[in-house]
């Protein structure tokens, strides 16, 4: 059930170029269906565009931070192995917020650009959203 659930998170983070039919002639995907890099996910968080393009990207870029978050929770559950990459306080802050903060995040670090579009999510989520420290393990003797 779990790989299921990893393999589903794994086809939508990878967004409709995954999915999309190739378009006949010279037009390139448009980034609102082609997000792959942080500069990309930026564009379609914080997009330049107007009316119902505008609604797509935004709706893209939720639906991307949406997935991703879920994909982490799955990753790292409470009380889990594995430490979480990034800890969201309660409350946190909204879908909306946190696409404008990622894009905000990327133009402040444009030498992470051309990364994959995950990557600089989790790069964001983690220095947004820092884990507490957690107390050293008392060494035996």
């Amino acid at each position: 059930m779990r790989t299921a659930l990893v393999a589903a998170c794994a086809v939508l983070l990878a967004g409709g170029a995954a999915l999309a039919q190739p378009q006949s002639g010279p037009a390139a995907p448009s980034a609102i269906d082609h997000v792959q890099t942080v500069g990309d996910l930026a564009a379609v968080c914080d997009p330049t565009l107007g009316g119902v393009p505008r609604l797509e990207a935004i709706a893209y870029c939720q639906g991307f931070l949406t997935s991703a978050g879920q994909y982490h929770t799955l990753l790292h559950p409470r009380g889990g192995r594995s430490n979480p990459v990034y800890c969201v306080p309660s409350p946190g802050p909204s879908i909306a917020e946190s696409g404008v903060g990622f894009a905000a995040w990327a133009r402040e670090n444009p030498q992470r650009a051309s990364e994959p579009a995950l990557d600089g999510f989790f790069r964001w989520a983690q220095s947004r959203f820092p884990c507490p420290s957690r107390p050293a393990a008392p060494q035996r003797r």
